[in-house]
């Protein structure tokens, strides 16, 4: 097996997703949120990439089996039922809803893999799920990180170091730099993520807007069993699938 991790998701070709394992990684807060969503007994999420999309959509919907959700630039999307927030998901509000959902980065990475066969979310949150389905699959990898408005983000290439180590424990593989990076980045760390992303620039922004309840939730590692799956355009739990 080979793993190989690309910085955003503007850094590779689609074509370089063939017959691969895909990883999409959007720690604050995206690939979390799904997470989250899912453990808690929604039904499934729809990522799309647009405001106008999501609402366009949930008119092929009856009203109360469905949800919109997302932000953009951090804050929640007037009109909308949900933010990026995982603290919103709760069973309560969720339980066997579709969620639409967009955001700035998460969601466009969501749809640049989309035509790849085995598309896979990852966060901190289920770290070990993943690690564990890529060991079970055993096929060359991909880990892309969403980024930060196109940009490389601390948060998300730590989840990825930790992804790698998680895979470590359990086979052997080869890899290019840039995962050998992000386990090294890592790997100092490992006891006290909170130290090395509070760097971050995505990190920062949102404590600024009074997320850090969101932030801590989001670094707590291995909280959730699942491993949610992109297929046809809808991710459910692969477990379903």
């Amino acid at each position: 097996m080979f793993l190989q991790t690309f910085e955003t998701y503007n850094s590779f070709n689609e074509r370089d997703l063939k017959d691969k394992n895909v990883v999409v990684i959007d720690t604050l807060r995206a690939t979390s949120v799904i997470t989250t969503a899912l453990s808690n007994g929604a039904k499934e999420v729809i990522p799309v990439s647009e405001v106008e999309e999501a609402i366009e959509l949930g008119k092929s919907f009856d009203k109360d089996t469905y949800l919109l959700a997302g932000e953009r630039n951090s804050r929640k999307i007037e009109s909308f039922d949900l933010s990026n927030s995982p603290l919103e998901y709760i069973p309560g509000k969720i339980k066997n809803k579709t969620i639409i959902f967009t955001t700035t980065n998460g969601t466009r990475a969501l749809k640049k893999v989309s035509l790849a066969d085995d598309v896979i979310l990852g966060c901190l949150l289920n770290a070990s799920a993943v690690a564990k389905y890529l060991y079970e699959t055993n096929k060359d990898t991909i880990i892309v990180c969403a980024g930060t408005e196109g940009k490389f983000s601390f948060d998300d290439i730590i989840t990825a170091g930790v992804i790698y180590k998680k895979l470590q424990d359990l086979m052997e593989f080869e890899s290019d730099d840039l995962s050998k990076a992000s386990y090294f980045l890592y790997k100092p760390y490992e006891d006290n993520l909170y130290e090395i992303m509070k760097y971050g620039y995505h990190f920062k922004r949102l404590k600024e807007l009074g997320y850090e309840e969101d932030i801590k939730f989001c670094l707590t590692v291995d909280k959730f069993d699942i491993v949610p799956k992109l297929k046809d355009g809808i991710i459910r739990n692969s477990a379903d699938l």
